[in-house]
């Protein structure tokens, strides 16, 4: 019987996975991955990706194996291997799941399209998320998504396997897919049997905090799910994870008050995390070029080395910011609120573009997902066109989120002696107490880039300026009718989503 090729690619797993289903149905299968060192050497790739890669793929290799298989390994351009492959074993149909990825993975999905039609092999693609092929009106999106995430999860299928005429690859290292060394050690690991173990404490330990929780960096990293990398890779499935909470919350008496309210809260944004991804599948273009075209130029001439340099050195002045650098430094993760701020500071005070810095925020985030990081990087920037920017001050983000200090001094070893009135802007603190308390401003800690007060204004006026214009006013409502939610509503005077999430919502 001719065999089914099932190629893996961000979905990691056997459970609730509909392309390797479909191929089992048919026969006998040969499971593929392919390392691609084009995509690896992109800009927004990291050592932390590879590394949590390798953990997932070692896990499912041994979930193969467990059943008689194996995860078959190659390092290449994915049509040259599949050509090689179809040479030696001449298989009927290629399975793999609907992936919206950045451009490179765009266009090798168009690439391996037209060499299954060219070599007249079925090419078969399944949904991973709530997000839809070809979507010709969003009026229906959300009836979708609830269709989607309500079908039965997919048990691991019979498996018949196919044997692979090709020998297995050497796993190339980092060094030589070109990636830069540091790889966060307090990082999250990767593989299914780590995902399922953090959606089990969440749902039945963690979600308490889950509400009230996930907006300060201090109880943040336990209140938050922490299942965003392990959605990104597709080591669990988001209909297992929402199928999982909503049987949850069915289960849980009424006193349980708070926690109910934690696991509704997260399901809401189980629904905004394929509403953000929709919007790349959507409009591809929106990781390159503003999604509201009347913002080019706004900032893409001002650009300032030295400001970027210092946001990424963690040395912008503002120590809120600069310890959330450190955090992502050590960790690969940081909660929504700072993320938002962190853009914030970058797009206003700074007046950086949120192209470079959303390349640099990608290598940091192991959750990394090009749908949801191109939208909420633009929608933080102020160029959607259809949404009122949130403008963040890091000293009072700094005294609502960490009002004792416990967050800048954790991250940040020098400021451990500062006392709480200096804390949050130690230029202000006078020399004599800066040599008391061990801390030099401008060495131990980096005096402000900019006044925060002046640059922010002026960054306002420039915004606000542009976006009075009739001609950029006149544009937002073709892109509210394309990408705006029609979920609770819509203000058609503003043109603003009235469910539209305010924050970067990478992680959950």
């Amino acid at each position: 019987m001719t065999p089914s090729l099932v190629w893996f690619k961000r979905d990691l797993r056997l459970h609730d996975h509909a392309a390797l289903t479909l191929a089992a149905a048919r026969g006998p299968v040969l499971c593929l991955y392919v390392i691609e060192p084009a995509l690896w050497a992109a800009q927004d790739a990291a050592r932390q990706h590879y590394q949590f890669l390798l953990e997932s793929l070692l896990e499912l290799d041994a979930a193969l194996a467990r059943r008689g298989g194996c995860l078959h390994v190659a390092v290449g351009d994915v049509v040259e291997i599949l050509d090689e492959l179809h040479q030696r074993l001449p298989f009927a149909d290629l399975y793999a799941h609907e992936e919206t990825g950045n451009d490179i993975s765009y266009q090798r999905d168009l690439a391996v399209g037209r060499w299954c039609r060219t070599h007249r092999v079925g090419w078969h693609e399944s949904a991973q998320f709530g997000v839809v092929r070809r979507l010709s009106d969003r009026n229906k999106w959300q009836r979708h998504w609830e269709a989607h995430v309500a079908q039965a999860c997919l048990p691991i299928p019979l498996l018949e396997f196919a044997a692979c005429p090709l020998t297995s690859a050497v796993l190339p290292s980092f060094e030589a897919l070109g990636l830069a060394s540091d790889d966060p050690p307090l990082r999250q690991r990767g593989g299914r049997r780590q995902a399922v173990a953090v959606l089990q404490s969440f749902l039945l330990e963690r979600s308490g905090q889950y509400r009230g929780g996930i907006s300060s960096p201090l109880s943040a990293p336990t209140a938050c799910s922490r299942l965003s990398p392990y959605l990104a890779f597709g080591a669990i499935s988001l209909r297992e994870i929402v199928q999982a909470t909503r049987k949850q919350l069915a289960t849980m008496p009424a006193t349980e008050s708070r926690r109910k309210a934690g696991l509704t809260g997260f399901t809401s944004r189980l629904y905004w995390h394929c509403h953000f991804i929709q919007k790349l599948e959507s409009e591809p273009a929106l990781e390159f070029r503003n999604l509201h075209r009347g913002y080019d130029g706004l900032r893409e001439g001002d650009w300032n080395q030295q400001h970027f340099d210092a946001l990424v050195a963690g040395r912008t002045g503002w120590p809120l910011v600069d310890a959330c650098v450190e955090m992502l430094r050590q960790t690969g993760w940081l909660n929504f609120r700072m993320r938002a701020m962190l853009v914030s500071v970058a797009a206003y005070p700074l007046w950086l573009h949120w192209r470079p810095v959303g390349l640099w925020l990608a290598r940091q985030f192991l959750d990394y997902e090009p749908g949801i990081h191109w939208s909420q990087l633009q929608m933080q920037s102020g160029t959607t066109g259809i949404n009122v920017p949130r403008i963040y001050n890091p000293i009072k983000q700094a005294h609502d989120h960490d009002p004792h200090g416990h967050f800048v001094r954790r991250w940040l070893p020098a400021m451990r002696k500062v006392p709480d009135a200096w804390l949050f802007e130690p230029w202000r603190m006078p020399p004599e107490l800066q040599a008391r308390y061990g801390v030099v401003v401008g060495q131990d800690i980096a005096m402000p880039l900019v006044d925060l007060e002046q640059a922010t204004r002026q960054a306002k006026e420039k915004l606000f300026g542009l976006r009075a214009q009739p001609e950029v006013r006149d544009g937002q409502a073709a892109i509210v009718e394309k990408h705006g939610s029609r979920r609770r509503g819509r203000d058609r005077t503003t043109g603003r989503e009235a469910g539209e999430v305010r924050q970067l919502t990478l992680e959950l």
